[in-house]
């Protein structure tokens, strides 16, 4: 069987089964462990996969730069975000991430909210400067171009300084056994640090991060308060989900 051909199988059984198990997949096609491995590794360098221990698991769409995610999901993105801002309450204090999600957050705040934001994205402060009832403290370091984000260690830094009723956070992958995800590893850093600071972290999970991973863990499903998404109910991974003891907030209704 040509490189090819076994290319393609690995990938129509990753996208029928949610995720593939080196060992078991070499068995079924009478390939050996060394070549299931080898195609793996191919396609992950091709952004095609996401090489996890044992195998791999879709690569999620919401790993493309902060353009090109603008045109992904966004009515999923507007129920979970219309969901996310019933959670922020008045006179709270609020990190937000950075993201097209969290972008929809702030466009489904109501006028007269009066709180304060924290934040290390740029675009998302600029958003809120028509909010005369919300105080806006932005978090500076290096800017990350890719998510339109501040990272690095003066960011992580400016962050032990504040202190937050609640954190809404966006990654680009949910999984029932890799945890919440992201494609760089200082802004998982970045991500870790503000969850840190606040009582409660809610997960913003648009239809397209769920049941897929990205290469760095920003978070175990057992150190956040929920995971908000417009994901049918029936879905596998949010089924796996609910059997490890997460908490799941439905966008939908």
């Amino acid at each position: 069987m040509l490189a090819a051909e076994r290319q393609s199988i690995l990938l129509s059984r990753l996208a029928e089964q949610g995720k593939l198990i080196a060992k078991d997949i070499a068995a079924e096609l009478g390939l050996s462990d060394d070549t299931v491995r080898r195609d793996l590794r191919e396609l992950a360098a091709a952004g095609m996969c996401q090489r996890v221990y044992g195998g791999a698991l879709p690569v999620s769409p919401a790993a493309a730069d902060y353009t090109a995610r603008i045109g992904v999901q966004p009515d999923s993105k507007d129920r979970v975000a219309r969901c996310a801002a019933r959670l922020i309450d008045q006179g709270s204090t609020v990190i937000l991430d950075g993201g097209t999600t969290t972008l929809a957050v702030v466009r489904a705040l109501t006028p007269s909210l009066n709180c304060t934001i924290i934040t290390h994205s740029p675009t998302i402060a600029a958003a809120l400067l028509s909010f005369t009832g919300i105080e806006i403290f932005l978090l500076g370091g290096r800017l990350f171009k890719h998510s339109a984000v501040t990272c690095g260690a003066a960011a992580v830094e400016a962050a032990q300084a504040i202190s937050a009723d609640l954190f809404l956070l966006g990654v680009t992958g949910v999984h029932s056994s890799e945890g919440l995800t992201t494609g760089d590893v200082e802004e998982a850093a970045m991500k870790r640090a503000l969850a840190g600071r606040a009582a409660d972290t809610y997960v913003l999970a648009s239809a397209e991060k769920i049941g897929v991973a990205s290469r760095y863990q920003v978070l175990p499903l057992t150190d956040i308060a929920g995971i908000i998404t417009d994901r049918p109910e029936n879905d596998a991974t949010l089924s796996a989900l609910r059997r490890n003891g997460t908490t799941l907030i439905d966008a939908n209704t």
